[in-house]
């Protein structure tokens, strides 16, 4: 499975955002997808995560009420929608896969990530 995230860029604070994530390859199987992101000198942060059913986990709590994550199987889309950006919301932004139902938070837990997409939240 290869993934792709777009969408990122810079926003002034308060603005919004939507990273999508593309998959392709073998992406019949059930899988499950995680966004996580990592600022400077900082871990990697799980944020959310989606079954392929469209279950949801809680969200990192830093980020509840104002990120929405969706998926469009029939597309192979997953999107991360942004809302009342904070400057700590500065990162970069992963989307990862794994095979199975499971949302598991931990980034060793996932087998297949994107690239990366820069998310900077500055007046």
């Amino acid at each position: 499975v290869h993934l792709a995230e777009s969408g990122g860029g810079l926003v002034q604070p308060g603005g919004s955002l939507r990273l999508s994530c593309a998959a392709s390859g073998r992406t019949g199987s059930s899988y499950t997808v995680g966004w996580f992101r990592q600022a400077p000198e900082k871990e990697r942060e799980f944020v959310v995560g989606i079954s392929r059913r469209g279950i949801v986990t809680p969200y990192v709590d830093s980020v509840k009420g104002r990120f929405t994550i969706s998926r469009d199987n029939a597309k192979n889309l997953v999107y991360l929608q942004m809302n009342s950006l904070k400057p700590e919301d500065t990162a970069v932004y992963y989307c990862a896969a794994r095979e199975g139902p499971a949302i598991l938070t931990r980034p060793r837990d996932y087998d297949y990530w994107g690239q990366g997409t820069q998310v900077t939240v500055s007046s």
